[in-house]
């Protein structure tokens, strides 16, 4: 696999896991708390996390993911709490590898992912 085929892998799995993480927050918000602000402002982050996909799903692999099978940490959550705050930090984690690895091949995508993840550092806070 050449250099730009892993760093793309990366983004590919970073992309979804980013957008998975918000929408868990969102639909917390939205359904389990009603809170139409927050969900709104979760909701608007996640479009604005959708870039043009097609040149990095090309080399997704998650049948060969050494660690797609959930630790069990990840198989306990006691509350809506928890599941919210697990899914921020993996949303806020996913932004920063963007940011990273966009470093490499797109700065204005890396810049993007930099300011979603302040935003999300400041709606975690109001949460």
């Amino acid at each position: 696999m050449s250099e730009n085929e892993r760093v793309y892998r990366v983004i590919d799995a970073n992309l979804n896991r980013l957008k998975e993480g918000l929408r868990v927050v969102e639909d917390i918000k939205r359904y389990g708390f009603n809170d139409k602000a927050l969900a709104i402002k979760i909701k608007n982050l996640r479009h604005k996390a959708k870039i043009p996909q097609d040149e990095f799903i090309k080399f997704r692999n998650a049948s060969e993911d050494v660690l797609k099978q959930s630790t069990q940490s990840e198989m306990r959550r006691q509350n809506l709490s928890e599941i919210l705050t697990a899914n921020f930090k993996r949303s806020q984690e996913s932004a920063r590898v963007l940011e990273e690895c966009f470093k490499l091949i797109n700065t204005e995508f890396s810049a993007l992912f930099k300011e979603i993840r302040y935003e999300l550092y400041e709606i975690e806070k109001q949460i």
